[in-house]
Formats: structure tokens, C-alpha cells, sequence
């Protein structure tokens, strides 16, 4: 009986573990990204990490996205310290929690201003999903394509449904370095639908 327990603990251990690993199932092209037509809306679940010349943090981010409206949900260990930043064209709003939700029309400066550090808040929406903000000129690079003085890196792709969408990238200036790693996608809408 000891064997047969031990046997069956084994096959369930590795089977366990050969689930864990995320291999990529592509790689990045944004060619093949634009040909698929745009996301009307997703949303997806993952991790993020902030660096800057002197301060930096991580969190757990929530992401919903509808045509112009954005909503991030970051949180801490737990989902302690939960924070929620609202998108919508040019108005942008922070919610830590409390009923102290502060609003501005100004969304990049208002997000640097509250993290202390530069965060291209409306270049994200398009960034995440693989291709450049429509707009600023950008230039292609293997892994992906430098705007607007950033340089976007994706390192890993995952297959979601038809498309192959970012599962790791790393976003960068010379001040401050965004890692986000996509655990989940669910894409709504696509190709106009």
C-alpha cells in the first residue's frame, strides 16, 4: 500500500509541476499582432515591478480595458494596500481606498506625481497588448520597439486564443525600469466583435 501511495504521490508531484512551467508559444511580432486587428476590450491578472533611481515596489495588478476606459487595480501581499487607477481619454483618478479619490486631466503628470516616478500611464494600454501607442513614431527593434524614449522588451509571448499576447515584457528609460509578467488574459471583443 506504502508503494502505491508513494507512486501515485510522485506521478501527481510532477504532473504538478510540468503544469507550472509557461512556455512561450511565440514570439513577438508586432506585424502579426496588427494584422489580428485591434482588443476592444480584456482584462488580465499578473505582477508588475517598479524601479527608479531611488525608490522602487511590486504589486499584484488587475487590469480591465473597454475602448477609451481603463481600470488598474494594484495591490500589495494579501491585497493589502489596494489602489485603483481609473483611465478615461485624458481624466485620470486614483482610489486608494477611504473615499479619498483624487482627479486630474492631466494623467502622466498626475501618476508621476503620485509614484514618484515617470510612468507613461496612457502608452501602457497599447504597450501591454504588443504594439505602439498610435501616434508617436516609434522604431522596431527584435523584441519589440523604442517610443517616446521608452524602450518596450517583450521577453516571453503567450498563446490566448488566436492571438499570441505578452506573458513577460520590460518597459525602460534611463530613470525608471516597469517589468510586468501577464498570468492570465481574457480577451472580449476582438476584431471588432
Amino acid at each position: 500500500m506504502r508503494i502505491i501511495f508513494s507512486a501515485l504521490s510522485l506521478v501527481l508531484l510532477l504532473s504538478a509541476c510540468s503544469s507550472v512551467d509557461v512556455a512561450p508559444d511565440g514570439t513577438y511580432s508586432r506585424s502579426a499582432l496588427q494584422d489580428l486587428g485591434p482588443l476592444a476590450e480584456w482584462s488580465l491578472d499578473g505582477r508588475l515591478a517598479l524601479s527608479g533611481n531611488k525608490d522602487s515596489w511590486s504589486a499584484s495588478m488587475a487590469w480591465e480595458h473597454e475602448g477609451a476606459q481603463d481600470q488598474l487595480k494594484l495591490s500589495g501581499p494579501l491585497g493589502q494596500g489596494a489602489t485603483v487607477v481609473r483611465l478615461n481619454g485624458d481624466v485620470v483618478s486614483i482610489d486608494r481606498g477611504g473615499g479619498n479619490v483624487q482627479t486630474s486631466n492631466q494623467p502622466e503628470a498626475f501618476v508621476n506625481q503620485q509614484l514618484g516616478m515617470s510612468v507613461p500611464i496612457k502608452a501602457l494600454s497599447h504597450w501591454i497588448v504588443g504594439l505602439p501607442e498610435p501616434g508617436p513614431a516609434f522604431v522596431d527593434i527584435p523584441s519589440g520597439f523604442r517610443q517616446s524614449g521608452w524602450m518596450v522588451e517583450y521577453k516571453q509571448m503567450q498563446q490566448v486564443d488566436k492571438r499570441v499576447l505578452p506573458r513577460k515584457m520590460t518597459i525602460m528609460n534611463d530613470r525608471v525600469k516597469l517589468k510586468l509578467i501577464i498570468e492570465q488574459w481574457v480577451v472580449k471583443g476582438s476584431d471588432g466583435q
